[in-house]
């Protein structure tokens, strides 16, 4: 069961491959709340604040060898910290719904899975660095990695876009595996149309704030 918000604050995440649509789907959610009358943030990650955002240029520009899989998973965590704090944190102590454009869940599927991190090593970082904030309900986008990378390739190329297949496949993987049995996650069909996942969410996020 989807944990509804009770003026607590509420941390919603985005998650799933290139080019599934998961970051026009937040703003739209975004956009949603602040009808509603809902106090609401949008952010990113890597990124999400002034310091956070330098550390993304480095992570998501050049080849893709450009970093070790460990020195990415501090690099990413390094600009976490600084989201967590100055950003994400103080809106959920402010009661305010954080939606934000990846988390921890990509940070398990890109350097633990994809890059070959070690698990352990990633979940004692994201702990400490998260002071064990996790989201409460996290949406992830899911489509065949052959069409959704079309779709990326049609905008600016990152670095992570450039991976292979194989390891856009094994992320997939990962995502549609970690949502089997746990209640945070709703897997979203991103082959769906722009309009038709604006709907499903918008019916879920309705049963949480009611």
């Amino acid at each position: 069961m989807i944990k509804k918000y009770k003026n607590k604050g509420y941390f919603i995440t985005f998650e799933g491959g290139e080019g599934t649509g998961k970051s026009t789907q937040a703003k739209f959610l975004y956009d949603y709340l602040i009808t509603k009358n809902i106090a609401a943030i949008l952010t990113r990650e890597p990124g999400g604040c002034e310091e956070a955002e330098e550390i993304r240029n480095l992570i998501i520009n050049g080849s893709v060898d450009k970093w070790d899989g460990i020195t990415e998973a501090l690099m990413h965590n390094a600009a976490r910290r600084e989201h967590i704090r100055r950003i994400i944190k103080p809106a959920l102590l402010n009661n305010k719904f954080v939606i934000c454009d990846r988390f921890t869940d990509s940070t398990m599927a890109y350097q633990g899975i994809g890059q070959s991190v070690d698990t352990k090593f990633l979940n004692n970082i994201v702990k400490t660095v998260t002071e064990n904030i996790e989201p409460n309900l996290t949406f992830i986008f899911d489509m065949d990695i052959k069409n959704s990378l079309l779709r990326a390739n049609k905008t600016d190329v990152n670095r992570y876009e450039k991976f292979d297949n194989n390891f856009h496949e094994k992320i997939r993987n990962y995502f549609l595996n970690v949502a089997q049995n746990n209640n945070r996650y709703v897997i979203i069909n991103a082959d769906k149309s722009i309009e038709n996942i604006k709907k499903e969410i918008i019916k879920i996020i309705t049963k949480v704030i009611i």
